[in-house]
């Protein structure tokens, strides 16, 4: 029997859509309590149908296992400015009640051969559908910007090559991913100073948006 992949992928999107709003919200907390931002950004995709099939092939999933044995179906990815921002994320969702986390991959500590650096977790998460509730996996992938610069470059040129890079690209890409982490550990190394900045420029942007306020009403009788 055919399997209906739009009925199949429903609850995966409705995740996907419910944990950006969520993931976001946590973003939009941190500033209005005036703290230190975390999150740079979050986005978030339903793996499509074709790349479902090939990993299935390649990792010997059979069909009728998809939902308990490929966990990134629903993938999410947030982005931060420093590796302890990554940290700090982690243990913000750990302590969530409405997901759970099932399996963590630290792949900043422990990067992969290729040099690829990120930290994975898959979560149990619940979604409401009209014949009751869904526990479907998700995977959230927490990345600093430089991280993900270099994923996304390494991602294309698998995509390109089929997965068999040539070895002298994979080794320029190695010593790329190594210079990312450096960038990243160095811009660590002074945080307090680019986040005192920043906290600087959000302030006297704000005072500047008031005055021009208070000086547009004051035109007004």
């Amino acid at each position: 029997m055919e399997r209906n992949w739009e009925i199949f992928l429903a609850p995966y999107e409705l995740a996907v859509a419910e944990l950006k709003i969520k993931l976001r919200g946590l973003r939009t907390q941190y500033r209005e309590q005036g703290e230190h931002v975390p999150i740079e950004f979050v986005t978030g995709r339903v793996k499509p149908i074709d790349s479902i099939l090939n990993k299935a092939k390649l990792r010997a999933i059979a069909l009728d296992r998809l939902e308990d044995d490929m966990s990134d179906i629903a993938g999410m990815r947030i982005m931060c400015q420093f590796v302890e921002d990554i940290h700090q994320i982690v243990q913000v969702i750990r302590n969530r009640k409405d997901m759970k986390v099932v399996q963590e991959r630290d792949y900043i500590t422990n990067r992969k051969a290729s040099g690829y650096r990120s930290y994975h977790l898959v979560i149990e998460y619940p979604v409401q559908m009209l014949d009751g509730e869904k526990m479907i996996l998700a995977e959230i992938q927490i990345r600093t910007l430089a991280m993900n610069f270099w994923a996304t470059i390494e991602h294309s040129m698998n995509y390109k090559y089929e997965g068999q890079i040539p070895s002298d690209i994979s080794k320029r890409l190695f010593r790329a991913a190594e210079a990312a982490y450096q960038l990243d550990e160095e811009m660590s190394s002074i945080r307090d100073e680019i986040q005192e900045a920043q906290h600087l420029f959000s302030y006297r942007k704000k005072k500047k948006e008031v005055n021009e306020g208070d000086l547009k009403n004051s035109d007004h009788p």
